[in-house]
């Protein structure tokens, strides 16, 4: 099997494989035609054949002839047989191609030089084994194979640890990639189906803003025509223009640009946002209560429906099980300090947590608590955003919080300024142009009812619920300040 080409001898090896494996087959090759490298598919015919999914051999399938279609994951040649690994997205099962009635000599060479991650067909009689294949999701069986045909052929395997991000598409290919992927699809899924259960409205907003919705400097300038516009910090104007228009409920999923010049483990200057707006009654923890359950149906969810992407991306990334309460966890800011203290952080009243203030308070958490999700509510007001409303008894407390997985932030929000004088006050101190957020302000002057909400970032609720290191890992085409491509 043909090793892992360097870049410069990338040419020179994709030759030599072609020339010497992909060789047309003797003629003397009684097994001539069930192997070989096909032309490139055009849609030139419908074959009647079912392709089976790798996931789906099992032992109930033994002895069926079966036609299947993956990628070359392994290969090892032994004697007069070959051992394939074939792979599916987070599936894979072993193959044996041996010398008999149906393979050749030819054949096995043939098999067992086949580049890895070629994409191949086969066909091939399923069997039990006596003992379980250690390495193969599908451990009870494995494929006899009879025909073999290479679809495409992987003339470029230059993947390593240091050049993933780079070869991003190859890496997305691995077992764990696949099972990190569908898990973070399912915490959509969940989500919508979570928030549409309770009658919220899901809403699409402008990307492309007028003013920073956030305030600061963090934000990226775009030419916009003859002036500039901004790529938004998050949907919160929009979501709560859509609570004064009588929506009550609203969530959106849609990306979130940050010009933060931040490498860190956590930190992306374009990632996915889920975010949640919602009217209230009488005080905004009647908001805090159903973002905490809806976070809740989506633990349970992933736990009920994704124990096979858990379980695979464990092998790889050893986790203790994420555990959380029922009913949420909920501290005061002042709480929290309170621990730091005496685990000897000293911290002034109306400071931020930095990051590893937030990680040490969530270990304590775990210890006094047992549980890896937590809210943290009362946040000072002068750490968070122009439009958070002050707490009614303390000017220096807002009615704000964040909610935490394995020690980490991965929701931001608040009840927001609903009156618009109060919110133009707000807005001069944090220095905004309040020309440039004229509309916002003024949505607020028809009436608006009292409203709270928060923003939920996709990427770190799949790393830390998954017990990975770095956020790269859950963002398919990761962006952060030193990568622009692939």
């Amino acid at each position: 099997m043909p090793g892992i080409a360097a870049p410069k001898n990338q040419e020179r090896n994709r030759g030599r494989n072609r020339d010497n494996a992909m060789e047309p087959p003797p003629a003397d090759d009684y097994a001539k035609e069930r192997y070989g490298l096909l032309p490139m598919i055009q849609s030139q015919e419908k074959p009647d054949r079912v392709l089976v999914r790798i996931k789906d051999l099992t032992e109930e399938k033994a002895d069926e002839v079966v036609w299947v279609r993956g990628r070359i994951h392994t290969s090892r040649a032994k004697g007069k047989q070959c051992f394939l690994v074939l792979r599916q997205q987070q599936f894979n099962v072993q193959a044996l191609v041996a010398v008999g009635s149906h393979a050749s000599k030819q054949m096995v060479k043939f098999a067992a030089n086949i580049n890895k991650e070629s994409i191949v067909d086969i066909e091939g009689v399923v069997r039990k084994v006596p003992q379980k294949i250690g390495g193969c999701t599908q451990q009870d069986v494995e494929l006899h194979v009879e025909r073999i045909y290479v679809i495409s052929l992987e003339g470029r395997a230059t993947v390593n640890q240091d050049t993933r991000l780079d070869n991003r598409v190859i890496d997305l290919r691995t077992s764990t990639s696949q099972a990190v992927f569908h898990l973070q699809s399912g915490i959509c899924q969940l989500f919508r189906e979570t928030l549409i259960g309770k009658g919220f409205v899901e809403i699409q907003t402008p990307k492309i803003i007028s003013a920073a919705s956030e305030g600061g400097a963090n934000v990226f300038t775009v030419s916009y025509f003859k002036s500039s516009a901004y790529l938004a910090q998050s949907p919160q104007l929009y979501k709560q223009m859509c609570i004064c228009a009588d929506f009550d409920k609203v969530f959106c999923i849609g990306p979130v640009f940050r010009a933060e010049d931040s490498n860190t483990h956590r930190h992306l200057t374009e990632f996915v946002g889920l975010d949640i707006e919602m009217a209230f009654n009488y005080h905004y923890h009647e908001v805090v209560e159903e973002i905490a359950d809806t976070m809740v149906q989506i633990f349970k969810g992933l736990q009920e429906r994704f124990q096979t992407e858990i379980q695979t991306v464990n092998k790889q990334f050893p986790c203790e099980p994420f555990k959380f309460l029922e009913p949420t966890l909920r501290l005061e800011y002042q709480e929290a300090l309170a621990m730091l203290r005496e685990a000897g952080v000293e911290m002034g009243e109306e400071e931020d947590l930095s990051t590893p203030s937030e990680k040490l308070l969530g270990r304590l958490v775990k210890e006094k608590y047992d549980t890896d999700f937590y809210i943290l509510d009362k946040y000072p007001l002068a750490v968070r955003p122009f439009y958070t409303m002050p707490d009614p008894t303390n000017p220096k407390i807002s009615n704000s919080y964040d909610m935490f997985m394995r020690g980490e932030e991965i929701l931001s929000g608040a009840q927001r300024v609903h009156d618009p004088q109060l919110l133009t006050e707000r807005a001069l101190h944090h220095g905004i142009d309040l020309e440039k957020i004229k509309s916002y302000i003024d949505s607020f002057r028809f009436g608006a009812p009292p409203h709270a909400g928060g923003g939920i970032g996709l990427e770190r609720v799949t790393m830390l619920y998954l017990g990975l290191h770095n956020v790269r890992q859950t963002s398919m085409f990761p962006r952060d300040p030193k990568r622009l491509t692939p």
